[in-house]
This record gives C-alpha cells, sequence and structure tokens, in this order.
C-alpha cells in the first residue's frame, strides 16, 4: 500500500484594523471564536485592546470574508 502525502501552499496575508470601541470581555470570547473559521490562522489584539492584527490564508478566503467573519462575530473592526 503506498501512501501519498498532499502539500498545498498557503497564501498567507496580515490585516490591521482599528476598533471602533475598545474591546470588552465578550468580544474576546468572539475572537477564540474566530479562530474556528476555516482560514484564519490567527487573530491577535493589540497590548492597548485597540487594534486588531488578522492572518488568514488567501487560496482560501478575500479580504471582504474575512471582515464579515470579524463584524459576524461583533468585532467592531473599521474598514
Amino acid at each position: 500500500m503506498e501512501v501519498g502525502i498532499l502539500e498545498q501552499r498557503m497564501t498567507k496575508v496580515t490585516l490591521h484594523y482599528g476598533l471602533t470601541r475598545p474591546l470588552g470581555d465578550e468580544d474576546l470570547q468572539n475572537i477564540a471564536n474566530v479562530h474556528g473559521t476555516y482560514g484564519i490562522v490567527r487573530v491577535q489584539v493589540a497590548p492597548a485592546l485597540d487594534k486588531l492584527t488578522v492572518d488568514y490564508d488567501a487560496s482560501r478566503l478575500m479580504k471582504k470574508d474575512v471582515e464579515a467573519e470579524l463584524r459576524r462575530h461583533g468585532l467592531p473592526i473599521t474598514s
């Protein structure tokens, strides 16, 4: 029996977002939930809780998809 490994490359893109309001505890839980979105690799909160950095796989998602997902989770990003 021969086993093959499929190697796929990821096109990682990093986006930076300001926020329309400070993040609260519920927002931090929503950020944790965004990590379960297929194609979103990382969401990092700035130490001052006033910005988000999002890494995603551009071979899976487009910028508008990432922004829609962040908003769907109630995150107060600016465009």
